[in-house]
């Protein structure tokens, strides 16, 4: 660091601790909503893959089932 830019920060004014606690709960407030949006996305994304996997399923079901052709019984 530049000796001109540490004597400017020793005669800057102290930082007043609300500024510091502001900023800790903006900070708070934005990981927290991120967190929600991650966690709805995931959730539409879950509903519509259960949704596919069910048609999928449906589907499958009117499918002729090979397997019983090769039955021993």
């Amino acid at each position: 660091m530049s000796s001109q830019f540490l004597r400017w920060l020793s005669q800057a004014p102290p930082i007043e601790p609300e500024v510091f606690e502001v900023y800790r709960v903006t900070r708070a407030f934005y990981a927290e909503k991120q967190q929600r949006d991650d966690l709805e996305a995931y959730y539409a994304w879950y509903q519509e893959t259960a949704k596919r996997h069910q048609q999928e399923q449906q589907k499958m079901q009117g499918d002729v089932n090979l397997f019983r052709f090769f039955r021993l019984n």
